[in-house]
């Protein structure tokens, strides 16, 4: 049988997913310059497929415009390769279109530098549920957990690094199938563009060994999530470290507290981009080690922004903050690009932290947390995107039409899923993600 190769053009659209245009590679050169087209009303296909409503109609031509550095070319053997670029949804006149989810993490960067001169290091740490292993007990952080995996860590990793990524770790973690994988730190738009191609190779190198990475938040309400937790620090224009001082609170500099405090005031509003599915707050419950307030803590996983350990020296190189209130039903342009303008924010108005709590933060009462000045996250994801919809702020990074549009989206995602009780509403996502 004779085959002829194709390539995909895709976006990480509004609801984490890749979709986009494939096309012969023999017309390969003429779309990297040209593009695909697209619609509107593509940003408005829903996590389960349709378009359950969209504010631009049937009318309008858009252009999915990839980004040369994003490609990917991936053998397998015998099967079909993996040829895809990730791509920037433009106008017809050449312009970014305002709905883009990489651009909004595009203007949240270029905001950064040209208002405080800083740039971004980061990476994405990811949890999925690998099908093709069986569940026993005492496998949680098993070496036999590890080893039953079979081919197919050694192959996920092969294929993030033949996909341009530079894999750290990976091992099994504390749900039951569930693994995690992590890459070293990239910059700028690069951190979520490698999130992106890392959650795909999973999927990609799963399915040709007959079997699933699921990265849905939870599988059962019941039982363990799968975050999305993202590591990040600070560089100034000399590319120098800016967010570590030992001898502060939290040993952060006065510019890091601005930044995380900006994240800490908007967390109860920006978990509707960085948690954006009704499954993601059966996670986000007590006792799950996973967040529930809004604060930062100290090594403290059950904290939305954590202050991590150093390991080894340089101290302020090694230095920095994971953000743990995320899961893969987000894109990582959208949440990566709210971390981003909420710690900008922070500088903006210079905010700051609450001081460090006397005594332990999970010793105490819900109320003396609340006078401490430490706000609860929202229970569902309607309370979210009631807090967001409130925040003059986040309109403002949005733009009025993406702002309404993303709302509109999410909101008929949720209307989609009434009269489905938790574990159908799990179910629903795990089938998607």
């Amino acid at each position: 049988m004779q085959r002829e190769p194709l390539v995909f053009f895709g976006t990480c659209d509004l609801a984490g997913l890749v979709r986009g245009k494939g096309f012969p590679a023999a017309d390969l050169p003429a779309r990297l310059r040209d593009g695909v087209g697209l619609t509107h009303s593509n940003i408005m296909m829903s996590a389960f497929g349709p378009i359950y409503e969209t504010p631009f109609g049937t009318e309008g031509d858009l252009v999915l415009r990839p980004d040369p550095s994003t490609k990917v070319e991936v053998e397998f053997g015998e099967d079909a390769a993996e040829r895809f670029y990730l791509a920037d949804i433009m106008t017809l006149d050449g312009a970014h279109w305002e709905c883009c989810p990489r651009d909004f993490l595009r203007r949240a960067l270029g905001a950064l530098e040209g208002e405080a001169g800083l740039t971004l290091l980061a990476a994405f740490e990811q949890e999925f549920v690998y099908t093709g292993v069986e569940d026993r007990p005492g496998a949680t952080y098993a070496l036999d957990a590890w080893r039953r995996q079979g081919a197919f860590g050694e192959a996920y990793m092969a294929a993030l690094r033949a996909a341009g990524l530079n894999p750290d770790s990976f091992l099994p973690e504390y749900g039951a199938r569930q693994y995690e994988v992590t890459i070293h730190p990239s910059r700028g738009m690069r951190v979520a563009d490698e999130a992106v191609i890392q959650r795909e190779m999973a999927r990609a190198v799963a399915y040709r060994l007959g079997h699933r990475a699921i990265f849905a938040p939870i599988l059962d309400p019941d039982g363990v999530g799968n975050g999305t937790h993202l590591h990040f620090s600070l560089r100034d224009r000399d590319d120098k470290p800016v967010m570590y001082d030992a001898a502060r609170p939290y040993r952060l500099s006065p510019l890091g507290e601005q930044f995380a405090a900006g994240i800490v005031h908007h967390l109860p509003s920006i978990v509707a981009i960085t948690a954006p599915s009704a499954a993601s707050y059966f996670r986000l419950r007590p006792n799950r080690w996973a967040p529930t307030w809004a604060n930062l803590g100290a090594q403290d996983r059950g904290a939305s922004l954590r202050v991590c350990p150093i390991f080894g020296e340089p101290a302020a190189e090694r230095f920095n903050l994971e953000y743990r209130v995320a899961d893969a039903a987000a894109s990582p342009y959208m949440a990566l690009g709210a971390v981003v303008w909420a710690g900008l924010d922070g500088i903006r108005q210079k905010r700051t932290l609450p001081s460090p709590p006397e005594r332990n933060f999970w010793d105490m009462s819900e109320a003396d947390r609340e006078a401490a000045g430490v706000k609860p996250l929202p229970r569902s994801l309607g309370d979210a995107l009631d807090n967001l919809e409130d925040s003059a702020a986040a309109r403002e990074w949005f733009g009025d039409t993406f702002f309404r549009a993303y709302l509109q989206f999410k909101r008929a995602e949720l209307r989609a899923l009434k009269g489905l009780v938790p574990s159908q509403i799990c179910d629903r996502y795990a089938a998607v993600y």
